[in-house]
């Protein structure tokens, strides 16, 4: 199997982030819960990942909580954060932003800045959609769909401009590009693990910068306070009722350390580089995003106007070429591109693929091409 659906998941990843979860199933306890040995060790493995994630994104550790992903982080954050008011957020986002926000018609007032048919959106058209009741910017890192990569720094500047905070979606692009919080100001940051930090499914987080304060939405046990009535509301207990998944978490711990140690995955990004030159000399092809412009290693195509689940289908079944088809639960970049019928193909990269593998897909591509749009 070729696997190129790292957008959605990781398939491969370290070593290390194996041993760790099966070293975590034999050893680990309730985190926090007691003095046991084994809760001891839980909650050590637990602080490590808070301390690794804060270095990656510079931040504090008490300022990092553990969610199942960023489509929960993000949920937990909307509803925590804000009541009634005006949100800008991109026609780029995920349904993982765009949904939460929907939730909230009627208390939240929603302004989404359109893009062109690349992808791309006027920065100017976000300035000039703040209001006196503007409360945030949200926002995706990167299209997971085109692959264009927000000038992150730009939109932090402008928001706060405003007064207003500024919630990245970094899905799409931790482990990828540098994010220093306190320069790019960024106010709150939602992360996945199981993407390109290579983490197993079921772990993510929200990182805080000082001097905010959530209000709990989530609750239930907490491991202390158990007399009060409600749930403690600081860091990082406001996000976190009930039980960590601290295999998970111990899983994230390894792959954000070896991350840390080895570098961001900057190989993907020159392979999607490559795998770009070949693709737009494919007869019948047509690549959706700008190339002109800083980007994630995510390409997405069609051929022709035949249905992107054929293609990606016969990738699978026919050259054992993993990939994902179809709209990639970001509508409304489908509707912008013309795609929203037709769904793309999206090859998606990591530092784990190989240029030989790359070559492997471009001649399956071509055949099926072939054999589709025969005369």
């Amino acid at each position: 199997m070729i696997y190129f659906d790292q957008a959605a998941t990781s398939y491969y990843r370290p070593d290390c982030v194996v041993t760790a979860v099966i070293e975590a199933l034999a050893n680990a306890g309730n985190s926090s819960r007691s003095a046991t040995g084994p809760s001891i060790w839980s909650s050590r493995i637990v602080y490590e990942a808070r301390e690794k994630i804060a270095t990656l994104f510079n931040a504090k550790p008490e300022n990092v909580a553990f969610t199942s992903g960023v489509t929960e982080s993000l949920n937990l954050v909307i509803a925590s954060f804000f009541n009634k008011g005006h949100i800008i957020t991109t026609a780029n986002d995920h349904n993982s932003v765009l949904r939460p926000l929907y939730l909230r018609d009627g208390d939240l007032d929603l302004t989404i800045i359109p893009v062109d048919k690349d992808g791309n959106f006027e920065y100017e058209l976000m300035e000039r959609a703040f209001r006196p009741d503007t409360l945030a910017v949200i926002t995706t890192g990167a299209s997971n769909v085109t692959g264009n990569l927000m000038d992150i720094q730009r939109i932090g500047t402008i928001v706060h401009e405003h007064n207003a905070l500024f919630i990245l979606d970094a899905a799409q692009v931790a482990g990828l590009i540098p994010i220093d919080m306190e320069n790019f100001n960024i106010d709150i940051l939602c992360f996945t693990g199981h993407k390109e930090l290579f983490a197993p499914q079921g772990t993510g987080g929200i990182v805080l910068r000082e001097g905010l304060h959530p209000v709990p939405v989530k609750v239930g046990g907490s491991g202390f306070y158990s007399f009060a009535k409600n749930h403690p509301d600081m860091m990082p207990n406001v996000f976190e009722a009930g039980t960590a998944n601290v295999h998970g978490i111990a899983g994230l711990n390894a792959s954000v350390d070896w991350i840390l140690k080895n570098g961001l995955d900057t190989d993907a990004l020159l392979l999607a580089k490559d795998f770009y030159e070949g693709l737009k000399n494919i007869e019948d092809v047509k690549i959706y995003g700008c190339f002109k412009r800083n980007r994630v290693p995510v390409i997405s195509f069609n051929i022709k106007d035949i249905d992107s689940s054929i293609v990606a289908d016969r990738l699978w079944m026919e050259y054992s070429i993993a990939v994902r088809s179809g709209i990639h639960c970001a509508p409304l970049i489908h509707q912008a591109l013309g795609t929203d019928k037709q769904g793309t193909v999206r090859f998606s990269f990591s530092r784990f693929n190989t240029q030989e593998e790359a070559k492997q897909a471009l001649i399956a591509i071509k055949e099926i091409r072939d054999d589709l749009c025969q005369d």
